[in-house]
């Protein structure tokens, strides 16, 4: 069921990004639906309630996205965007240090690992479960990306079997998102320390 507007507001203790009436309509839209749907769920938050909470109407929201579809579609796309930033910043404060790089970039993806609810592809990948929703190629393409990136990078780092290590680090991150989740102080708080052994074992890997 769908969360209603009131119940939206009455389980906001913060105030909703976006909402400044100085912000375009599609923008402050975007902002609100990324923050309902992130702390809420996807299925609970109804158009209604964005709409409503980005101080415009269901009218203006469809006039910018054609369905709620496209939206979280596009919500997911502009997050992608600000992780290909991220990418980089990191890719220019380490210039011609690949191991740097990567060592920046799993304390950066380790702390938001453990921020709120996690990786927001990977909630929204358990909630859309229609393998032709318009978010799913998104949420794809992001995490192809990113195992690709991270292979690159350790391999231009010299380690050992930067498939293997590669794959090791992809597969804890996403575990330790679900670990947090349940025991948020257990494991999944060394996530960082455990990702930087895992990347000095393959340093001492006979290659």
């Amino acid at each position: 069921m769908s969360m209603t507007k009131s119940a939206v507001k009455a389980s906001s203790p913060r105030s909703i990004p976006g909402t400044d009436p100085g912000i375009p309509p599609r923008e402050r839209i975007l902002a609100t639906a990324r923050d309902l749907f992130y702390r809420h769920g996807i299925h609970a938050v109804g158009v209604d309630a964005i709409a409503e909470a980005a101080g415009t109407n269901k009218m203006t929201l469809y006039r910018h996205f054609e369905s709620k579809d496209l939206l979280i579609a596009e919500c997911l796309r502009q997050r992608n965007g600000e992780i290909e930033a991220a990418w980089e910043r990191i890719a220019r404060m380490h210039g011609g240090d690949p191991k740097g790089q990567l060592l920046a970039w799993l304390g950066f993806i380790g702390e938001l690992k453990l921020t709120d609810r996690g990786c927001a592809f990977a909630n929204a990948a358990v909630e859309l479960t229609d393998k032709d929703h318009p978010a799913k190629r998104v949420i794809e393409e992001h995490k192809a990306l990113a195992r690709a990136r991270l292979t690159g990078l350790c391999r231009e780092a010299g380690l050992a079997e930067p498939d293997l290590l590669a794959d090791k680090v992809f597969l804890l991150c996403e575990g330790a998102r679900i670990s947090m989740q349940s025991n948020p102080d257990g494991p999944a708080a060394r996530l960082v320390t455990l990702l930087q052994s895992l990347v000095a074992m393959h340093e001492g890997v006979s290659r």
